[in-house]
């Protein structure tokens, strides 16, 4: 069925999650040189943890800011790789994990590569030090991570040519396995550009990433000194089917393919990863970049972006984004698929920043031809149970559960045992996510449900737009805004509407500055994308959230 319609009960054509937006950066610590890896259902993302040791960050979507953090592994003392731990990788080959990493002895010209295996299937996991990545030259080298191209594997370093500080060149080497280079190291590229050599010297090419595209492969990589706003994007790109061991088969491109942009206040934008949708079908870029021309190594914080190719196969990847600008969450993000669909399936690592109640929207489907009961517990506590209608294909219920602050367990059981629970989703738009109109301003908040808040000013005007709000099937869903008043004497008034409809109002009783309330209103939401705009609050509001969950009305 058509999904741009707005008639009763009708079906998106394509439902892929709830939707909302999120905002960089990806974390509030420093995340230099991230690596960011998903599989399975979360995003696994490593970064120079002040050179100490090996970090390891989960979450089941790309926002950091609430993940679970663990050191994986700390070097022994007294060795060639107790010190100046630089850019891990984290990377998933022939069914192992591995986290490769630069480490010295405590002086910069004896850097090398290591590596770590993982002792398990869980990244999170111990891991086992392995010894050094080396070629026969046994040089300086940094930023070394995998390559995998058809049924072979390839080792992509930054190095020197000698043993003098001068340029850091982008070299490349066979493996015999996962561990171990296993033929004479090749130079791809040095840094003979104009903008590569901005800062230096030392010249430099390091931050190397791999990005696979239609059968094309390329090494984008950081140039530019790293401790200057200069530090850019390049890209060499493989001839189609040709030996990657051959240097004439790259083409560099002469240009960057993502540098500084004053208008959007992004400086030093480098060391990326790649990674997809949690569906699969887009391809987004994570790399590091700083807040002012003056930052230097300081305030390195993780940021995304989707990527995009024009009709020629070119990828553009446009300029980078601003911290202000609300950017829609990758595709199939926010759906947490059951690892085996049944009748009994827990979800673990459903993140809070706060004790609250949080609405809940089960993918179910049942074989029986009456409405069957499914209980819900959340941290081994009974919470609720909640009705699920038979139909034909996919169902979708709705509850409400309470969630701690900190990491929780979502366990259903439907009674009687005759259906599957496929997924579930938690559809609430964190509102310093949302765009923010031209009476809104947004603000890190301790209390809030997420990180921030947005302050929606007294006037005429809209406050807040929650863009791509997506939801199944079309209908009456009920919209609860959570905000504070702080007039602690008037009431204020807000207005919600649907992009293009008619708006209705909610009434907020005075408060305090924190003292945040949930009022409800119900709108007609078509299947798919839509948009809720706030506006004409009667006073300053505070603005939480919105959560979303099917009308019974």
């Amino acid at each position: 069925m058509n999904g741009n319609t707005n008639n009763e009960n009708e079906t998106a054509a394509e439902y892929n999650g709830h939707g909302g937006t999120f905002k960089n950066t990806l974390a509030e610590i420093d995340t230099p040189d991230p690596a960011v890896v998903y599989k399975d259902g979360y995003y696994y993302m490593t970064f120079t943890h002040n050179g100490a040791d090996i970090m390891v960050m989960k979450s089941r979507t790309i926002d950091f800011k609430q993940a679970e953090r663990k050191v994986v592994w700390y070097p022994d003392i007294g060795t060639n790789y107790s010190a100046e731990l630089w850019a891990p990788e984290i990377q998933f080959i022939q069914g192992k994990w591995y986290i490769y990493f630069a480490a010295d002895d405590g002086l910069n010209e004896n850097h090398r590569m290591f590596v770590l295996e993982a002792d398990t299937d869980d990244p999170m996991g111990s891991y086992t030090f392995k010894g050094q990545v080396t070629d026969d030259s046994n040089k300086w080298a940094i930023d070394g991570l995998a390559m995998e191209l058809g049924d072979k594997l390839y080792f992509v370093w930054s190095g020197w040519e000698g043993d003098i500080n001068v340029q850091q060149n982008t070299y490349i080497a066979p493996m015999s396995d996962p561990l171990t280079i296993s033929g004479p190291r090749v130079l791809l590229s040095e840094p003979d550009l104009d903008w590569e050599k901005a800062g230096g010297p030392p010249y430099i090419n390091e931050g190397h990433s791999i990005l696979h595209h239609d059968g094309d492969v390329s090494i984008v990589y950081s140039g530019a000194g790293s401790w200057t706003p200069y530090y850019a994007l390049g890209m060499l790109t493989l001839k189609q089917g040709a030996d990657p061991l051959v240097a004439e088969n790259w083409t560099k491109s002469q240009e960057p393919i993502l540098k500084m942009d004053e208008e959007a206040g992004v400086y030093g934008p480098g060391h990326n990863s790649f990674i997809t949708s949690p569906d699969g079908t887009e391809q987004w870029i994570v790399y590091h970049a700083t807040t002012a021309p003056t930052d230097g190594w300081g305030n390195r914080k993780a940021r995304a972006q989707k990527l995009a190719w024009d009709e020629t196969g070119k990828l553009q990847l446009g300029k980078p984004l601003s911290l202000t600008t609300a950017i829609e969450v990758p595709s199939g993000m926010g759906i947490f698929k059951a690892a085996v669909p049944s009748a009994e399936v827990a979800f673990d690592h459903i993140s809070s920043n706060v004790h609250t109640t949080a609405p809940l929207m089960i993918h179910y489907e049942i074989a029986a031809a009456e409405t069957l009961t499914a209980a819900i517990s959340v941290n081994g506590e009974q919470a609720t149970t909640v009705e699920l209608p038979a139909l034909d294909g996919t169902g979708y219920a709705y509850a409400d559960i309470p969630l701690d602050a900190g990491m929780n367990e979502i366990t259903l059981s439907i009674q009687g045992g005759e259906g599957l629970i496929k997924a579930i989703e938690l559809p609430r738009y964190e509102a310093e996510y949302a765009s923010e109109g031209e009476l809104g301003q947004a603000e890190d908040n301790a209390f809030a449900s997420g990180t921030g808040i947005v302050i929606a000013g007294a006037g005429e005007g809209e406050a807040v737009r929650f863009t791509n709000i997506q939801v199944p099937v079309s209908g009456k869903y009920d919209i609860r805004i959570a905000a504070a008043n702080p007039s602690e004497s008037d009431e204020a008034e807000l207005q919600v509407r649907v992009e293009d409809g008619k708006g209705k109002k909610i009434i907020f009783p005075a408060g305090k500055r924190n003292n945040y309330q949930t009022q409800t209103i119900t709108l007609q939401l078509k299947a798919g994308k839509n948009a809720i705009i706030l506006e004409n609050a009667t006073a300053e509001l505070r603005i939480d959230y919105l959560d979303l969950i099917r009308s019974n009305s």
